[in-house]
């Protein structure tokens, strides 16, 4: 088997992510991106691995860890995405920039003269 098809794959596969990381707007896209781009980094180094014929299979290796680390990349970041959607209504990554929380009414402290008026 030639190397060159198993790259093409990886590059296209790589470019399609990368579309997706600069285009999408919308967290969960950009993560599902984000693994298109690991997994073509993933067949990269196993088509490498087969074709220089590694003894020690390091392609094979590296792509185990690679595959554990997405695992835990995926796990955290739909955590971090679902507590974002659940505070504020949301997963635009355009409107999530502001890191600040959304303002809400500050309940008036004692010794002020409104919360005299008001009581």
């Amino acid at each position: 088997m030639h190397l060159a098809y198993p790259a093409v794959l990886a590059a296209l596969l790589f470019s399609v992510g990368l579309y997706g990381v600069l285009a999408r707007r919308n967290a969960i896209l950009v993560l599902m991106s984000v693994e298109l781009m690991l997994n073509a980094v993933n067949l990269n180094l196993v088509a490498f691995d087969v074709w220089l014929r590694d003894t020690l299979h390091a392609g094979q290796a590296l792509t185990l860890f690679t595959i554990a680390i997405a695992a835990a990349e995926i796990g955290i970041g739909l955590a971090i995405v679902l507590m974002v959607y659940r505070n504020r209504g949301t997963s635009d990554v355009d409107r999530l920039r502001d890191t600040k929380e959304p303002d809400q009414a500050q309940a008036p402290t004692a010794g002020d003269d409104k919360a005299e008026a008001t009581a």
